[in-house]
């Protein structure tokens, strides 16, 4: 529990700050602070942590990035956070690209869940977004599907001039197929060129065009994994809609059960603010798992009441950098 009673029981771990494609809201034009290999946490190191969280009473793990597919031994990782005692629930936050070949072996292995970035369906517009193809994606989350998994959600960020014309088109794929589709609001989690009053579309205006077409059907029983979406199920498409505003929500922060570890060892409490714990030094200078506990409840303890994102937060890090 942190300084303000709320429950952490949900850490994502960015296994990489490494990506095979280039979002706009992500990893900010000519980003060159990748981390070199010897920064990165081992696969050892993730599991000892993973293990020590679970001791704490962390029960849902959520693995990202960067892209968390282009590390070669994230199938390995899975099994072995799997097989961890006190492990509830392995999810994964990916951009689809590479999913058609791993999901197979990544449900074997233990994972439980995905979330699919999935920002635009035509293609051009897509390639604007994320630099990368369409097609792979879509490839990605047939595959998924067919794995087994016991949810795949979609995630769309709303971006004004860019993709609000994707909204609906994406209504109706996620239809569609029965999966479950989520708006996000931008966050200024790139650079400060990303997010501007032109380029920042709210969820309450995205709802609008939506009860435009059908009508919006609140759900607020509906939790689909571990987040502050809100979902409504439109009366006509069926469609399973989930809102996400970090910055026009007036009480995002309130029932927050997450932290971040970072892919370089860095304990993140919140995604909206620098404060930042060294767990990688931890691990690397003691062998006692108590030590890792101490760095932990640390980190626990300094998480803030809100985030920043409304006080003219600066990104210092990249949302790569960060974790997804």
């Amino acid at each position: 529990m942190d300084t303000f009673g709320r429950t952490i029981d949900y850490l994502r771990i960015s296994v990489t700050d490494r990506c095979n494609e280039r979002c706009l809201y992500c990893m900010p034009e000519g980003y060159k602070g990748w981390e070199q290999q010897p920064d990165h946490l081992t696969a050892t190191e993730l599991i000892r942590v993973v293990r020590v969280a679970a001791g704490m009473g962390f029960r849902k793990f959520r693995l990202t990035g960067g892209e968390p597919l282009v590390r070669a031994d994230l199938v390995e990782i899975v099994r072995a956070m799997h097989a961890t005692a006190g492990v509830e629930v392995i999810g994964l936050s990916t951009n689809g690209t590479r999913l058609a070949a791993l999901a197979g072996p990544l449900r074997e292995a233990g994972l439980r869940t995905v979330n699919v970035s999935l920002d635009a369906l035509d293609p051009a517009r897509y390639r604007r977004i994320t630099g990368g193809d369409l097609g792979s994606v879509l490839a990605g989350i047939r595959a998924a599907v067919a794995a087994g998994y016991e949810r795949v959600k979609l995630n769309c960020v709303l971006m004004r001039g860019v993709n609000e014309e994707e909204i609906w088109p994406l209504v109706l794929f996620a239809a569609e197929h029965g999966l479950p589709l989520r708006f996000i609001e931008l966050m200024p989690v790139s650079s400060v060129e990303v997010l501007t009053p032109k380029t920042f579309l709210p969820i309450s205006e995205a709802m609008d065009r939506l009860r435009e077409r059908d009508e919006l059907l609140p759900r607020p029983s509906t939790h689909l994994g571990w987040g502050p979406a809100k979902y409504y199920q439109l009366k006509r498409t069926s469609a399973l809609v989930g809102f996400i505003g970090a910055r026009t929500e007036p009480h995002f922060c309130e029932t927050c059960n997450k932290m971040r570890l970072t892919s370089d060892g860095k304990m993140r409490p919140c995604l909206g603010d620098h404060g930042e714990v060294d767990l990688r030094q931890t691990l690397r200078r003691s062998t006692s798992d108590e030590a890792v506990r101490a760095t932990l409840f640390a980190a626990m303890q300094r998480k803030p009441k809100e985030h920043s994102f409304l006080e003219a937060y600066q990104p210092a890090r990249p949302m790569t950098a960060i974790g997804g």
